[in-house]
């Protein structure tokens, strides 16, 4: 079974992914930002770094849906293939960021590579206000963050919206991190915890 963890920058999805994983017993797979060689060029220079990033983004997140795929394992995944396509690369081609040529490079190879894979079979969006995005980041303290711009994190949470209010591929929980401290209230996280278990199990 493939539950990922979907949501904008600072929303909690490694957290969530390494709490669900402990209490499940499931194995996590997490985005690679510690070693991604164009992530501190990218927030430097993001016109220049913008293509390279996101190439880096689909192909190992490609790679890890193909891994799942392989194995009969529960696996949780922090953060999806399809936000890359459907959020992070429009966004930089919206704001000017990557080119027309370089944008419908990445999307025909997108389209090529969900051919092969399958979506999740549940898919858990952490949707946050602005002001709780910065507080998180802010918190968590990566160097490489502190350029981010509020007007960025703003955009990208407009088209997460749009993303999750037609998304189809399965079923869906969304968690209002305004309203849930799953990271340090355990009655938080108990409560996703029975909403992911009714999603994936029914009921009763």
């Amino acid at each position: 079974m493939h539950i990922a963890v979907a949501g904008n920058i600072g929303s909690g999805k490694t957290t969530l992914t390494t709490l669900l994983a402990k209490h499940f017993k499931w194995e996590p797979h997490y985005e690679d930002v510690d070693d991604n060689p164009y992530l501190n060029d990218f927030y430097e220079d993001m016109q220049r770094w913008s293509f390279n990033l996101q190439i880096y983004f689909l192909n190992s997140r490609f790679g890890q849906v193909a891994q799942i795929m392989k194995t009969g394992k529960t696996i949780i995944q922090d953060r999806t293939i399809y936000e890359d396509a459907n959020i992070f690369a429009p966004n930089l081609h919206a704001m000017g960021l990557m080119t027309t040529r370089d944008f419908k490079n990445y999307q025909e190879l997108f389209n090529l590579m969900v051919e092969f894979i399958k979506p999740p079979d549940l898919l858990i969006y952490l949707r946050g206000s602005v002001p709780s995005l910065v507080k998180q980041i802010e918190k968590r303290g990566r160097a490489y963050e502190n350029s981010i711009r509020i007007d960025y994190l703003r955009r990208l949470n407009e088209r997460y919206e749009a993303w999750i209010s037609t998304y189809e591929f399965g079923k869906m929980l969304v968690i209002d991190i305004d309203e849930i401290n799953f990271a340090e209230n355990p009655e938080h996280l108990g409560m996703i915890v029975n909403r992911v278990n009714a999603e994936l199990h029914g009921l009763f």
